[in-house]
């Protein structure tokens, strides 16, 4: 590879927050840090479910990555791709503004495969509180299968490569 191109793993730091599982169980997304990050994108996928089985999305914040002290952590903008029945059709993302809440949810999103973006600053966690770790959650979606999972996306630090983002 030529020196000056740079790897996504040079830039970036992934971990995965929710392996591809059954949403019928409420599922809890591993703890990541951002002490050496400035960004963290929470990428979720979802499958096609069933009307009615609408995924509700948590982030929550902590002070270690064993989640010490969590707590809601209101999002008001995300970023979303839904396709009917494949995301393949759908070129770009919709930006979505909300009441500044900690959980994100459509009422007509189960019939629908989806990706929901959310980005997180640094700045947007408690800091003053000593909160520097985020989780995201997803809500048991009723009684019919829907696959879905998570991916945390971590920038901004200026290590080469990224340090771990799965211990404090």
């Amino acid at each position: 590879m030529p020196s000056n191109i740079r790897r996504l793993a040079d830039q970036f730091q992934l971990v995965a927050g929710i392996i591809p599982l059954d949403l019928q169980t409420a599922r809890a997304g591993d703890w990541v840090s951002m002490k050496y990050y400035n960004h963290c994108s929470i990428i979720v996928f979802k499958g096609i479910g069933t009307a009615g089985d609408d995924p509700v999305v948590s982030i929550l914040q902590a002070s270690a990555v064993a989640g010490t002290g969590s707590k809601a952590l209101n999002t008001e903008r995300l970023s979303i791709k839904v396709g009917a029945t494949a995301l393949t059709a759908i070129g770009a993302f919709t930006e979505v503004t909300q009441a500044a809440g900690a959980t994100y949810s459509d009422a007509t999103h189960a019939e629908n495969e989806a990706i929901y973006v959310f980005d997180i600053n640094a700045e947007d966690l408690d800091v003053e509180g000593g909160f520097d770790c985020v989780s995201v959650s997803i809500a048991d979606t009723g009684t019919n299968p829907q696959l879905g999972c998570a991916l945390y996306l971590l920038s901004g630090t200026r290590q080469t490569p990224p340090p771990s983002a799965i211990v404090d």
